[in-house]
């Protein structure tokens, strides 16, 4: 298990990104979070196996119609110790 963050930079407010993803992650089987940040990005922590991960990435890269993504930071780290019961949320 591994963890992803990736800040998502452009037109990706307002246009339904957080849900797409959400879609998007849930279909992955994938564990964390999504949110706005106050400065127009879009935050993702997820967690999961590699591959479903590096899926997620790609998918944040093309976003929703309506979004023009400008750029995706992404931070890899090793899954915390505990898995997370949750499933992917919206916060």
């Amino acid at each position: 298990m591994e963890c992803v963050r990736a800040l998502v930079s452009g037109r990706v407010q307002g246009v339904g990104f957080r849900y797409f993803t959400l879609r998007a992650a849930r279909r992955l089987r994938l564990r964390g979070f999504v949110r706005n940040l106050p400065g127009g990005c879009v935050e993702v922590c997820a967690e999961g196996e590699r591959g479903a991960l590096e899926t997620l990435v790609g998918v944040l890269r093309d976003g929703p119609p309506g979004a023009a993504v400008r750029h995706v930071a992404v931070e890899w780290s090793d899954a915390p110790g505990a898995p997370d019961p949750h499933e992917f949320v919206i916060r």
